[in-house]
């Protein structure tokens, strides 16, 4: 049990330990909250300082100038345009092989340009050209058998006048010589058919053309006939007479018509234009499609264009003569811009701000757009990049 004196110790410590609710070095939840708020300004001011430095700086952007010309001077208008593909006049030439035969080697490669009658695949010829050497010994054989029957014929003929032989003999005589020069023409006609086969073992090229592909190796065993294709060995193309076929919707039939100008595009080449002219229309509807097929005759190909190629064809209009005297308004076909509601219009770069202007065009000349109304001519448009309506903007050089 604790005595009184140790008690009032206790009381005394405890005491000691006490913290006062208003102590002066205490501080309240109130004023550490208050502590947070000059933090918090100065960053919300830093980030406000950064945006606005930000949206001060110009907008870079690139910039073309719209362009006009006379009516007279403008390129013809394009009606109706599609994806097609490059095409050869001929199509493809495939050589097949006209007598069996092993493939002993290929005088050309693919890629390779041929002129006609080239040498383009070699067979074993050998039993072919035995057979040649037999029927030459033959015919030899023949024409001695002819020399003798004729002579023997010229022999019965003296004796027959004599009556030393029987007209039944001399009758004998004189067929064994018919027959034998019958036999010299039969084997002169086997002998001709024996150097048709020996020249099929030389494939050659049936016109000038590129070879395309070897469609077997050497070694093979090449037979004729059998299934489709199956007996070619070399795929040819004729790249002189260059086209683009193209699927046009019967709906717009009534705007393409024989001899119309085109241009072609291909896709591997986008800034490559080929003048064409239209030159095929097939007389037959595609049902399932419901489209006609279409060609145009490229008029100056060169090694760019590669047969299957993927291309696009655009139908053009010449211009209207009565016309020349209209101005023309072009604006680049990068500038135009579509909004939510279909309208078009363009960014304008006025005193280094963008400003919008709506325009309205009239058909596609090439990479231009025919401007009806909205612009005038000298106008600097924005190509590349989006601005906002009254944004600063920095015309930069093409990249």
């Amino acid at each position: 049990m604790a005595t009184p004196n140790r008690e009032e110790q206790l009381r005394t410590e405890l005491s000691s330990l006490r913290i006062e609710r208003n102590a002066p070095g205490r501080r309240t939840g109130r004023r550490r909250r208050r502590w947070w708020i000059p933090v918090l300004l100065l960053l919300v001011a830093t980030a406000a300082a950064a945006l606005w430095r930000i949206a001060a700086q110009p907008l870079p952007v690139q910039v073309a100038t719209v362009t006009y010309t006379r009516g007279g001077d403008a390129s013809p208008a394009p009606v109706l345009s599609g994806s097609g593909y490059i095409v050869t006049g001929d199509r493809y030439i495939s050589v097949g092989v006209r007598v069996a035969g092993r493939i002993d080697r290929y005088f050309v490669e693919e890629g390779q340009s041929v002129t006609k009658d080239a040498p383009l695949v070699q067979l074993d010829d050998r039993d072919y050209r035995a057979i040649v050497t037999a029927t030459e010994a033959r015919l030899t054989s023949a024409r001695a058998n002819v020399a003798l029957a004729d002579a023997d014929l010229n022999r019965g003929r003296a004796l027959r006048q004599q009556g030393v032989i029987s007209q039944q003999e001399y009758d004998v005589l004189e067929n064994r010589s018919v027959v034998a020069r019958a036999g010299i023409k039969q084997l002169d006609a086997e002998l001709a058919q024996a150097q048709v086969n020996l020249d099929y073992t030389t494939l050659r090229a049936p016109a000038d053309g590129v070879v395309l592909a070897k469609l077997k190796e050497v070694g093979e065993i090449a037979v004729p006939g059998g299934f489709s294709g199956s007996g070619d060995l070399i795929r040819l193309a004729n790249l002189t007479d260059m086209r683009a076929e193209v699927d046009v919707n019967e709906a717009d039939l009534n705007r393409v018509h024989l001899q119309q100008p085109a241009m072609v595009t291909p896709d591997a080449y986008p800034d490559a234009h080929y003048a064409a002219e239209v030159v095929k229309l097939y007389p037959q509807v595609d049902r399932q499609k419901g489209t006609l097929k279409i060609e145009v005759h490229i008029v100056q190909p060169d090694s760019k264009l590669l047969p299957d190629m993927s291309a696009r064809v655009t139908f053009l209009q010449p211009p209207d003569p009565t016309a020349a005297a209209q101005p023309v308004v072009l604006a680049p076909a990068a500038a135009i811009r579509r909004d939510s509601q279909g309208d078009n219009f363009v960014w304008l770069m006025i005193d280094g701000r963008a400003r919008r202007q709506v325009v309205e065009t009239a058909g596609d000349v090439g990479d231009k757009v025919r401007i009806a109304t909205g612009l005038h001519g000298g106008e600097s448009v924005i190509v590349v990049g989006e601005p906002k309506d009254g944004q600063r903007v920095a015309p930069q050089a093409d990249q």
